[in-house]
């Protein structure tokens, strides 16, 4: 503050021309020894138990008293970066009017005794830190605490986390068998395509996970649906072309899957639709009138022109399922060993004697829930024993895809 009055003295004594320059200069001189004060001050004012203890102590003590070291170093700090920049000011008058350069009256101020004894090298560090700390503090207290949170996650986590930074507040934790190896040339892309049926990979996101996911949330006409109301109509019989045959069984790590061999196919409406693969959900994806069942079993179907046809078998608690018995004995131990095991499977063993069934348009029911699929729900359930559901729950507790607005899509059932 004396560097300011200073400064504004000279001004008052210089000449005409020169006179308003100078209080433009000295005003600059005045902004710029406030600012010096204001950073050394916020840096004795940071919450440190020992500085805090240190002004508590100082409150107390005579006047005659030396301030603790915590203190004393903080007001050496602030009277020596208020003397730096009374003096950087002095120079910039001097630099602007040449004619007061040498004018006793724009000396910087007296340190004060306790900053006199603070040597050089300190004084230099000081201002520095003062400015970086506040630099750093604005931005520090602008980061929300969930981004904070999500932050420190990221950074203890390592790459099992993805952060993105246009969805504030999201935090993707990937499962093992998404994690990238070290050194391994997945990118973060492909990790991002992994989901599941829980929490953050859950089916209210997969449409976020990946742009190729999209149709999972916008699509119109999406499946499961629950098959209420079906218009009782004469549907013409699906003709099943299934014989037994060495199929691939793997740990798909969303189900348990069979590799349909070539040679099984349905027809339908004069197409024939080829079978694919068979998988299974727990519990049931389809419902009827609101009824949903133990598991069900979804056998894919493409035609020439890639058009889908799923058969949809429902599965109810009961006798033994020959079928999955076949299936589950040829699993690996081990839930993430995806290597395809051969086994002879016949899929008629999947079709129940009253084939009458359910037909609406849909979707695929896990990502990218590619819609345009033909849907044939069988409405005689099979069943399946307890130990068997057992030992599909002990790899998938629960897989289905919550049920879909219908949307005034029209069910028939045959009659």
């Amino acid at each position: 503050m004396d560097s300011q009055r200073a400064a504004e003295e000279a001004a008052a004594a210089a000449p005409g021309p020169n006179r308003q320059r100078l209080r433009v200069v000295a005003a600059a001189a005045g902004a710029a020894v406030l600012s010096a004060v204001a950073a050394a001050g916020w840096w004795g004012l940071q919450p440190d138990p020992a500085r805090s203890q240190g002004r508590r102590a100082v409150a107390s003590v005579a006047p005659h008293t030396s301030p603790p070291a915590s203190a004393a170093s903080a007001a050496s700090a602030a009277s020596a970066v208020s003397a730096a920049s009374a003096a950087s000011a002095a120079s910039a008058v001097s630099a602007a009017v040449p004619d007061v350069a040498a004018a006793p009256s724009v000396a910087p101020a007296t340190p004060a005794a306790g900053a006199a004894h603070a040597p050089s090298a300190a004084v230099a560090a000081a201002a520095p830190a003062a400015a970086a700390a506040m630099r750093a503090t604005p931005a520090a207290r602008e980061e929300a605490p969930m981004d904070r949170l999500q932050r420190r996650l990221a950074e203890v986590l390592g790459p099992s986390v993805s952060v993105d930074a246009a969805r504030a507040g999201e935090l993707r934790v990937l499962t093992r068998s998404a994690v990238p190896a070290a050194g391994s040339s997945a990118s973060a892309a492909a990790a991002a395509r992994q989901w599941g049926y829980a929490g953050l990979t859950g089916p209210r996101r997969w449409a976020r996970l990946d742009p190729a996911f999209a149709g999972c949330a916008s699509g119109r006409e999406q499946s499961p649906i629950d098959l209420r109301g079906g218009i009782a109509a004469r549907l013409e019989p699906v003709r099943f072309d299934y014989r037994a045959g060495r199929f691939g069984v793997l740990d798909a790590g969303h189900t348990v899957q069979a590799v349909a061999p070539p040679g099984n196919a349905i027809e339908f409406g004069g197409t024939r639709y080829e079978l694919q693969q068979l998988h299974f959900h727990r519990p049931s994806e389809e419902r009827i009138d609101g009824r949903q069942f133990e598991m069900d079993v979804h056998l894919v179907h493409r035609d020439a022109q890639g058009r889908l046809a799923v058969v949809a078998v429902l599965l109810q608690r009961g006798a033994a399922q020959p079928l999955l018995h076949a299936v589950w004995q040829q699993l690996a131990p081990a839930a993430d060993d995806d290597s395809a095991v051969p086994a002879e499977i016949d899929p008629n063993q999947l079709l129940p004697q009253d084939r009458r069934y359910y037909s609406y348009m849909g979707s695929l029911t896990t990502p990218p829930c590619t819609e345009g699929v033909r849907w044939l729900v069988l409405r005689q359930p099979l069943t399946v024993s307890a130990p068997q559901i057992d030992a599909f729950a002990q790899r998938y507790p629960m897989n289905a895809r919550p049920l879909q607005p219908a949307a005034g899509r029209v069910i028939r059932q045959s009659m």
